[in-house]
């Protein structure tokens, strides 16, 4: 079972999720506002955290941004926590790091299915956890990037996308395929999404690594 910290103002709703994800199992701490989300990391790094979009102080997208900028918590998946049909900060929440959202009002049956789905993705990645190409070596196990005898690591969901075209160099993998292996079925992302990741790719790995297949999507060049 995971490690889960949820981060939302509504006391109610803090009380609820808890309630579900303990009868599941799972270790779990609760608390109010981004700034406690940070401290809470920092004093025990949890697997999952369930993140809020709207808050007073710091919103969930700030918190989810200083997350990813720490190297240390690559591995943690964000699921944002968002007011139904609201699209905007649905999108907002994945290009910033987050790895699923769920709409409020909360189904607990729904939450459950989608926590347990990004546990799965979580223990497939450490499945294979060293992919080792001749110019590219990355590990899953600690989110690592080996090039030219550097080593640094990268976003989650950056090395997600380097680690499914890495898997299968010269492939050329459609947009669709990365958009589903990458971001999963049930999130809607649009293409500017998967290009926006592909040049920070770029600029971290050089673009000789990356070709554009136009109109199809993309491969990389072992």
């Amino acid at each position: 079972m995971a490690s889960i910290l949820i981060v939302d103002d509504d006391e109610d709703i803090r009380e609820l999720l808890k309630y579900n994800l303990e009868r599941h199992n799972h270790t779990v701490r609760a608390v109010e506002n981004g700034l406690k989300c940070l401290e809470a990391v920092a004093s025990e790094k949890p697997d999952l955290i369930l993140l809020d979009v709207m808050m007073p102080e710091m919103d969930g997208i700030e918190v989810c941004e200083q997350l990813k900028a720490n190297e240390a918590y690559n591995s943690i998946l964000i699921c944002f926590l968002t007011a139904r049909n609201e699209d905007y900060s649905q999108i907002a929440g994945l290009e910033a790091g987050g790895d699923d959202y769920v709409s409020k009002p909360i189904k607990p049956k729904v939450l459950i299915s989608r926590i347990n789905a990004l546990l799965r993705r979580l223990d497939l990645n450490k499945s294979k956890d060293i992919i080792d190409t001749c110019t590219v070596k990355i590990n899953r196990e600690n989110y690592t990037v080996e090039k030219n005898g550097d080593t640094f690591h990268l976003p989650r969901k950056e090395f997600e996308l380097l680690a499914l075209l890495i898997s299968q160099p010269n492939f050329v993998f459609k947009r669709i395929v990365i958009l589903e292996k990458v971001w999963g079925t049930d999130i809607v992302v649009g293409d500017r999404t998967i290009d926006v990741h592909i040049r920070k790719l770029r600029e971290k790995i050089g673009s000789q690594y990356i070709t554009t297949i136009k109109g199809i999507g993309y491969k990389f060049n072992n």
